[in-house]
């Protein structure tokens, strides 16, 4: 007997809703299971550290593919 189970695999994408600049947090929350709210809450805070954070979102917004 086999069991035969539908594997819903989360991809990295930008969804089409829930977006509030390019849905990059959107996509990311999405992607690990989190809120978008949560997301741009923790990169808002970590803008407040030194490092390329814009950067690694300009990259993300490019990289990152619409659903």
């Amino acid at each position: 007997m086999t069991v035969s189970r539908a594997v819903k695999t989360r991809t990295l994408t930008r969804p089409r809703h829930n977006r509030m600049i390019a849905g990059v947090c959107a996509g990311l929350g999405q992607r690990f299971g989190l809120g978008a709210g949560t997301v741009r809450l923790l990169f808002v805070l970590s803008c407040l550290l030194p490092g390329p954070q814009f950067i690694a979102y300009l990259v993300l917004w490019a990289m990152m593919p619409n659903e």
